[in-house]
């Protein structure tokens, strides 16, 4: 009987921790999808492949061809169209979907978060915040803000966006994790009055909140999407791992 086959669909540092501790297991063929979009990801331990499925049908293709026994839906929280084609997959061969969604950033005393649900509504805030953006969304979306002649952004981004992007605008290609040093000493040095971020919770982005906290500047945070009905969700990987035991796994609705 071959070994159970798990397809981790990636590009988070919780689906690189949980392909690892899969692979170090033993017992487990792991192969992590990574779609494509950076140029130089961080490669996850096991089998790697890159590039889309061509949608629901063809990650359900994938999922028969190769005999996946189970799906790790690990993409960032804001994937929704990946996250919706694996619901859909799943469905449709019968295997076991397991969504790994990492908790929401919370406010704590003097925090001034103004949420917003989709970029667009952010960007309508964005007037009566302040006019110097620090931008955090990444480099899909930035259209935006593409018509907001009044403000300057920072543009922070792993990979140089498309346009259209913001009319007055700076462009700093970095990755996190970020150091709350770091956050403080850019939001000093670029005049920064606005933060806006989506909320993609975990620590490795974390710190702008905290110095924007200390500064007084408002933050406008983009509201995570739901993940699809019916989706079986875990915290973080040790919830996963429990989920993908066969006993656990019966007691998920």
């Amino acid at each position: 009987m071959p070994a159970p086959h798990v397809l981790v669909l990636a590009g988070t540092a919780e689906a690189r921790e949980l392909a690892a501790r899969l692979v170090d297991g033993g017992g487990v063929r792991v192969t992590a999808s990574l779609a494509g979009r950076v140029a130089a990801p961080r490669t996850p331990a096991g089998e790697v492949r890159i590039g889309g499925f061509g949608g629901a049908e063809g990650l359900a293709r994938w999922i028969r061809e190769h005999q996946v026994t189970a799906v790790v839906d690990a993409t960032h929280p804001f994937a929704e169209r990946i996250s919706a084609n694996a619901a859909e997959a799943a469905r449709a061969t019968g295997v076991e979907l397991i969504a790994l969604r990492r908790p929401g950033w919370t406010p704590g005393p003097g925090d001034r978060w103004h949420t917003a649900g989709t970029l667009e509504e952010a960007a309508a805030l964005l007037p009566t915040l302040g006019t110097r953006v620090f931008l955090t969304t990444g480099r899909l979306g930035l259209a935006a803000f593409a018509e907001t002649d009044a403000l300057w952004f920072l543009v922070r981004s792993v990979e140089t966006p498309e346009p259209p992007t913001p009319r007055s605008c700076e462009l700093l290609l970095d990755r996190g994790p970020f150091t709350l040093d770091g956050e403080r000493g850019l939001l000093r040095t670029h005049r920064i009055d606005v933060v806006v971020t989506k909320d993609s919770g975990g620590p490795a982005t974390a710190a702008k909140l905290t110095a924007a906290r200390e500064l007084g500047l408002p933050v406008v945070v983009v509201r995570r999407p739901e993940p699809p009905a019916g989706v079986c969700t875990a915290a973080d990987v040790d919830g996963v791992l429990a989920l993908l035991s066969r006993a656990a796994a019966d007691t998920c609705p």
